[in-house]
């Protein structure tokens, strides 16, 4: 599928990050709170320019929040903290994870022969518990190029394998891991 600005572009990308190997860390059931902010003044995570045509933008088919919290909440389940996603009033012993997504898109440069994708992702985590505060930013951006036009596959793939690791990065962090416990 090739985009072009012709009505058989789809709108949505769909984004679902593939953690296959849980890492191997163990909370020991300890419970925190988990909420996923997205910061970014555009929904969309796609942007398409072309020379001389209109700028296609494609968001993700769910919430990138959503997603995101979804993602973590099992993975965290599977390293034995449990998520709580209602809001809880206890500062003192509740540990609250506050993921905010500060900018998740993928810029293509379409050509006549060739395109060029430049991807970049910002998540901030930022963990509280009591008066204490831990915070982490990830980041992870890269570039691609190819040749005649970028296929909505190629983009999906792209943007879910930085997601991924990204969210890897987040799972694996020794300081959120310390936090944590």
């Amino acid at each position: 599928l090739a985009l072009s600005a012709c009505s058989s572009t789809p709108s949505h990308l769909i984004i679902e990050p593939n953690i296959l190997n849980t890492p191997s860390t163990n909370y020991n059931n300890k419970t925190a709170q988990l909420e996923v902010i997205d910061m970014r003044t555009a929904r969309h995570i796609v942007q398409i320019s072309q020379e001389n045509e209109a700028v296609i933008l494609l968001s993700a088919e769910k919430r990138l929040e959503n997603t995101i919290q979804n993602v973590l909440t099992s993975q965290w389940k599977k390293q034995n903290l449990l998520i709580n996603h209602t809001n809880t009033n206890d500062m003192k012993n509740t540990k609250k994870i506050h993921i905010i997504i500060e900018k998740a898109l993928t810029r293509v440069s379409q050509y006549t022969l060739n395109y060029q994708i430049k991807t970049e992702i910002i998540i901030k985590v930022r963990i509280t518990h009591g008066l204490q505060t831990q915070t982490t930013t990830f980041k992870n951006t890269g570039t691609s190029k190819g040749v005649l036009q970028a296929g909505i596959a190629d983009l999906e793939h792209d943007f879910n394998q930085r997601l991924t690791g990204l969210l890897t990065q987040v799972l694996t962090n020794h300081k959120i891991h310390s936090f944590l416990k």
